[in-house]
Parts: C-alpha cells; structure tokens; sequence
C-alpha cells in the first residue's frame, strides 16, 4: 500500500516558520514599533516635499499647486558657472578626508590594541572620545582661539620660530587643511571606538602562536589584526564613500569667511544659500536631491565591488 504525502507548499511553511519567531521574540518587536514610527513620521514622509525639485515651488501656491518645470532645476544647477567650482571643493575636502581622516582612527586603534597597561589605554580612550561630543561650534570657536592671527596662541608660535604670521583662518590655501585637522581631532575617538571593539573578537591563541613561530609585532598586526578588522573597515570605508559628497554643514559654514569662499563653498552650503538666503527652494531642493542620488549610487557601487572581491559589504 503507498503512502502519499501530501507537502506542504514553502510559503505555508515560511510563514509558519515567522509566526512561531514571532511568538517566541515578540517584545523585541513591540520595541522596534517607536522606532518604526519616529522613521515614517520624520525620515520617510517629508520626502513627499522632494516633488519641488520639478516644480517651480511657490509657497502660497503649495506643493500641488505649484506649476511643473520637470527637470529644468537640475539643467539651471548643471549649466551655473558655480556648478564645477562647487563640485571641486567638495570632492577636494572629501578625499581629503579619506586620505587622512579615515586611516587616523585605523592607526589609533591599532597603537592602543598594543598597549598592555588597560588603565593608561582606557585613560586614553576617554581623552580623544570625548571632543566627539562637542558641537561644531565650540570647536570652529577654539580653532578661532588658537589661530587667529592677531594674538592665536599657536599661530604666534609658529610666527616666532619662523619669523612669518600665516592668516590660518582667512588663507584660501589653509582653509582644508584646517577642515581636515577639525574633523581628525573630533572624530578619531569615535572611529578607535568601532575599531577597538572589532579588535576584542581577534582570538589571542592566533597571537600567541604567531609569537612561538617567531613574528614580530609588525608582522603580527599585518597578518592577524587588520584581516581581523578588514570587514569593519570595509564597512567603514563604504559608508564614507557613499556620504563623499556630504561634507558637513556645520563645520564648513563656521569656517567660512570673505576671504575664502572660492575654495569654501560646497554643496550643503550652496543649498543653504539658494534655499534659505535666496529662496529658491526648487532649485535648492533639486541640489540636494542630484546629491543624495549620487551618494546612493556610490553606495551600491562600492558595495558590488566589495561583493565581487570577496568581503562582506552592507548587504
């Protein structure tokens, strides 16, 4: 006598499979709800405004109201004459910060992990996490302290050793460089944080055999804790890439003077300029659609190439 089974069809099964997770983690799901709703309500729902970026926004008129123009915002920005020079300050201070901003923390992190005395590296760890917390202001504010020219106390230093007063502040050919040293001494706690924690999962038994073979502390880093922390860091490094066009408004709006403007406006400023000074919200809204998008698609690039090499990347 055969016995027929009968099976069970896969999205039968996939279901009954959440409802039983579900159950079993349910709480963790209720606590998710605040959190989902503070996305739709704040994140997601005022992205119904970026419909003014093809229309030419008139606010007594209203969102719907107002006449469609298509894609003659994004032709106005592309055809300026300050649509290049924007675009080069921007891409300049970004991979400056790639260059010199990323690695910082890697390095940092990669000396305290050598540190054997844990209350002189935990000391350590407080000291450059805490500038972290700081606004933008209270740092633009210190910087004008210490290198305004008149009576900085590192630029008279500098003034009495080589006999030159340098103008930090107001010198197009300073003004990356400062922004560069700002977002270094800021953010480099944060970023040995992340690192530090992705160096407690090395397990030491790689170190100590590494140590019985005869490696070195050179040689030990180079082959056991960067390929430890090299998914971090790629995470990292994508994350990075996909805001290269984000500079931060705070900080390059503080920095910004007369006197530097040429090499000082970039994109989050320009759409503050147009936007709230000028109110051309369309063409300001537009703008900052053009960046968002390009930001988007560096992420997904990045990540593919990330994918196609063999590391782990966002998704």
């Amino acid at each position: 006598m055969e016995t027929t089974i009968k099976k069970v069809p896969k999205t039968k099964e996939q279901w009954g499979s959440f409802l039983n997770h579900f159950k079993q983690n349910k709480w963790l799901y209720i606590l998710t709800i605040p959190g989902i709703i503070y996305f739709a309500v704040f994140r997601y729902a005022p992205m119904y405004g970026l419909i003014i970026a093809f229309k030419d926004y008139v606010p007594f008129l209203g969102i719907a109201d107002s006449p469609w123009v298509g894609t003659q915002n994004f032709m106005d920005f592309f055809n300026n004459p300050d649509f290049f020079r924007i675009l080069w300050n921007t891409l300049m201070i970004a991979f400056l910060n790639i260059f010199f901003s990323f690695p910082a923390p890697i390095f940092l992190a990669l000396l305290l992990n050598e540190l054997r005395n844990k209350l002189f590296q935990q000391t350590i760890q407080t000291f450059v996490y805490v500038p972290h917390f700081l606004s933008w202001t209270i740092v633009v504010s210190l910087w004008h302290i210490l290198f305004n020219i008149d009576h900085g106390a590192i630029t008279q230093f500098i003034a009495s050793l080589t006999g030159v007063e340098i103008d930090f502040l107001s010198d197009p050919q300073w003004f990356r460089p400062m922004i560069v040293m700002q977002s270094i001494w800021k953010e480099i706690g944060w970023g040995t944080i992340i690192y530090l924690a992705a160096l407690s999962g090395v397990d030491q038994e790689q170190y100590e055999a590494a140590i019985m073979d005869g490696a070195g502390r050179f040689r030990r880093v180079w082959h056991i804790t960067l390929p430890a922390i090299r998914s971090t860091i790629i995470i990292m490094l994508i994350m990075r890439i996909g805001s290269i066009l984000s500079t931060g408004f705070d900080q390059i709006f503080l920095m910004t003077n007369q006197l530097n403007r040429t090499v000082a406006d970039v994109f989050d400023t320009y759409v503050y300029m147009m936007g709230i000074t000028n109110g051309a919200y369309s063409y300001s809204t537009a703008v900052g659609l053009f960046k968002s998008i390009v930001g988007i698609i560096l992420v997904l690039c990045t990540n593919k190439l990330a994918k196609r090499f063999g590391e782990s990347g966002l998704y």
